[in-house]
């Protein structure tokens, strides 16, 4: 589980997050939606500390972030709005590697937890092929294998669609639809609700840094229009 008790933080003296309260569960499908400059991309980057709350705490499975950052890191993998600005090595499996290689594990571990990612991606042997030469949808691809390796119980996706053409949106969507079916927990951060709300079990909206909207889909949506939030045209 991941929790937000009272979580508030500002920015150059500018208030992004205020008094956040929120909890999700180990396997929910979560949307954070919101305009931009809401606070969803902010308040994600406390998970694995990124960030720090000027007051308040963040926990994952009951753990402060700040106690124990490595072990946050290890059960939240978090794949960035801009893929290429994470990765580390020049070929898939290299980068893949990298997380489970950082936790110290001996190389017949870091092996299969790198080929069981690239499976999840639909990525079996191009562990040699070059990032720098894969489309946008290959390398939103790579990084949610980067963040599956570390075998974490949640995975976050900031604006996963940005720049992706049609097929591609829809490969990640349906890698996510497999990954929550699996039971791994999921939240993205979105300002697009169009690709994903039919997946979602929840969806909570920020505005001005704070909860503005949480409930179920179905109901969340007819709340949304003064929110800064791209609604479907079909309803879940």
């Amino acid at each position: 589980m991941i929790e937000f008790r009272e979580v508030s933080f500002a920015f150059d003296g500018t208030s992004v997050l205020e008094d956040v309260s929120l909890a999700f569960g180990d396997e929910e499908f979560a949307l954070l939606a919101g305009a931009n400059g809401s606070g969803k991309t902010t308040l994600l980057r406390h998970c694995n500390a990124l960030l720090t709350p000027d007051r308040g705490a963040v926990l994952v499975d009951g753990t402060p972030v700040a106690a124990d950052p490595v072990a946050a890191r290890t059960a939240v993998g978090t794949v960035f709005q801009h893929p290429r600005d994470q990765f580390v090595a020049a070929t898939i499996g290299a980068d893949v590697a990298f997380g489970p290689e950082n936790l110290g594990l001996d190389r017949p571990e870091i092996d299969r937890r790198v080929a069981t990612a690239l499976e999840a991606v639909n990525m079996t042997g191009r562990d040699d092929e070059r990032i720098d030469r894969l489309s946008g949808g290959e390398q939103a691809r790579v990084a949610i294998a980067g963040a599956l390796a570390m075998e974490p119980t949640h995975l976050l996706l900031d604006e996963p669609f940005a720049g992706l053409d049609e097929p591609a949106r829809r490969s990640v969507r349906s890698h996510l639809a497999r990954l929550s079916a699996d039971g791994t927990g999921v939240i993205v951060a979105t300002h697009d609700l169009r690709d994903l709300v039919g997946l979602a079990d929840r969806l909570v909206v920020m505005a001005d840094g704070r909860v503005a909207v949480d409930d179920r889909p179905e109901r969340a949506l007819d709340r949304l229009d003064s929110l800064g939030v791209r609604i479907p045209s079909t309803r879940p």
